[in-house]
This record gives structure tokens, C-alpha cells and sequence, in this order.
């Protein structure tokens, strides 16, 4: 029987930024003129690339008609560009995206997030039965192992962030059965009050144990320093979760904008801001010329 991961989008772009030792920018995106943004972005510098939506925009935005055009916006372009979606949390999220996966809608991979439960069994106990329902339709999973606090758009805030334990990371991995991990490491969602002071040694340990295995993903990158994203990159990380630094020149360029010139222009010049932060983040991460 033919293994149903076996061409999977998300994890053949992540299988080349491991031999390629790059990362991918993997960016949340909130309309169709971001994820215009992220296509255009990756094709002008021939770059791989994911692009990310929370299940809140997910359901905004129409649902399966607005996941449709992000899949097709994505998959037509002329780079390899998966779609996934990010912290899904809760069994009704779940539901909705399988349910839409089973009509014809299909996410290239999604986030089964169940950091918030009590124990590390408990996590796997809620997350294996959606990573197994996800396999079979061919969507790949990541999951998330310790706790990172704070909260984004439409999820639930964390206060008790709880560090992966290496030593416990693969037994975990072949207990959910997934393909991603995003482990905790001193990051954060959110904006950092402190410098963040990232783990490393976390992440060269969970790097020796996933090579050829698991794909690592970076979660809680506001603000951080071009050198933290390179080291990460050294250590492991392939998928790198991006948020707010794209966003924020898109909402500041519309805000400039929409008081004086017409729609469409404002419209172009935000999306134009949004795409050329992507761009830059695509070249630091190492993934500009990476399409093969």
C-alpha cells in the first residue's frame, strides 16, 4: 500500500531545507492579500515557502472557499509553496479542517496543538487519533512537546511555559506519530520583555535525534535578532513560524495609505510591504534559489 505522506508538500519542501541545512519561512497570513504576498515573494526570489493561517481566520475568511484559494494561489505557483494550518487547539478546530479535508480541501499539514494539557502522555493521548485521521487523508502533522507561553490571534493565552525535554522528545514523537516538532526553548508568542535566551543546547540535542526522522519548526520569532534565526537554523530548525514582522508593515503601509490614495493602490503598496519582508526573511533564512 502506497504510503499517503509519500509526496507530501510541506514535508518534501522540509526534507530539502534539512540537505540543503536552510530554513523556510513559514508565515501566517490573515487575507488573500498576504498570502498574494507570501506567492509573490517566493517566485521573485525562487524560494520555497509555507504559507500559515490561524483556524480564526480560517472560519472569518469563508472557510472552505478561502482555503481553496490559498491552495490554489499556492500549489499553481512556479515554487514549491505548501499551506498549513497553525495551533489547532481544540477538537472542534479539528474536526472542521478533517471535515473540509474529507470535501475536497486539503491542508498540506497542520498544527494538532495539545501543549496545554497537563502531562506529556496526555498530549499524546489527544493528539495521536488526529495525527493518525490526518496520515491517511495525507496531511502532515506537527506537534508541539513542552509549553510555550503567551497567546496569538484567536488562542488561548499560556502563562506556564514548561521546556522540552530532549531525552524525552523521541519516545514522544512515536507516540503521536507526527512529523513536525515544535519544541519549547525559551521562546514565546508574543513580544519578548527580556532578550530571549533560547535553549540551544535543546535544540542541538532534539537536532541529533530528528535528522532523517522529524522536521523541526521555530514558534515565537517577534523581534528577534537575525543571528538568533541563523544559530537556530544551524541547530536544526527547517520551518520557521513568522508573525507579526510581515504583518506590521502591512497594516502601518495601509494605515499611511487608505486616507488618501485609491483602494487598489493602497491595497498594492501594503501587499508590496508585506512581500518585501518576506523576501528579506527568505534571504536570511537561506532559501532564496532553493526550488529544486
Amino acid at each position: 500500500m502506497d504510503d499517503p505522506l509519500s509526496n507530501n508538500r510541506t514535508l518534501r519542501i522540509l526534507r530539502n531545507a534539512e540537505d540543503g541545512e536552510y530554513g523556510v519561512l513559514a508565515q501566517i497570513c490573515y487575507d488573500a492579500q498576504s498570502a498574494v504576498a507570501v506567492v509573490r515573494a517566493a517566485e521573485r526570489i525562487r524560494s520555497p515557502a509555507i504559507l500559515m493561517m490561524f483556524p480564526v481566520t480560517l472560519k472569518y475568511a469563508g472557510g472552505i472557499s478561502f482555503l481553496r484559494f490559498c491552495l490554489d494561489l499556492a500549489h499553481e505557483a512556479s515554487v514549491p509553496i505548501a499551506v498549513h494550518l497553525d495551533h489547532a487547539t481544540d477538537q472542534d478546530d479539528l474536526e472542521y479542517v478533517l471535515d473540509m479535508a474529507a470535501k475536497g480541501a486539503k491542508f498540506d499539514s497542520i498544527m494538532v496543538d495539545a501543549s496545554h494539557a497537563e502531562t506529556d502522555e496526555e498530549n499524546v493521548l489527544l493528539s495521536r487519533p488526529y495525527v493518525q485521521r490526518a496520515h491517511e487523508m495525507g496531511i502532515a502533522v506537527e506537534v508541539e512537546l513542552g509549553r510555550m507561553e503567551g497567546g496569538e490571534a484567536g488562542l488561548r493565552t499560556i502563562s506556564d511555559a514548561k521546556l522540552t525535554d530532549p531525552a524525552k522528545a523521541e519516545l514522544y514523537m512515536r507516540g503521536t506519530g507526527a512529523n513536525i516538532l515544535a519544541p519549547s526553548i525559551g521562546n514565546l508568542h508574543g513580544k519578548y520583555i527580556n532578550p530571549p535566551n533560547f535553549r540551544q543546547d535543546i535544540l542541538k540535542d532534539l537536532k541529533a535525534m530528528a535528522k532523517g526522522k522529524i522536521h523541526l519548526c521555530l514558534h515565537g520569532t517577534d523581534d528577534l535578532p537575525d543571528e538568533l534565526f541563523l544559530r537556530c537554523i544551524e541547530n536544526g530548525i527547517t520551518k520557521i513560524n513568522v508573525n507579526s514582522a510581515a504583518r506590521q508593515p502591512y497594516v502601518q503601509s495601509l494605515l499611511r495609505h487608505l486616507g488618501h490614495d485609491p483602494l487598489p493602490d493602497a491595497i498594492e503598496k501594503a501587499t508590496e510591504a508585506f512581500a518585501s519582508t518576506c523576501e528579506r526573511l527568505m534571504r536570511l533564512f537561506g532559501s532564496a534559489g532553493k526550488t529544486n
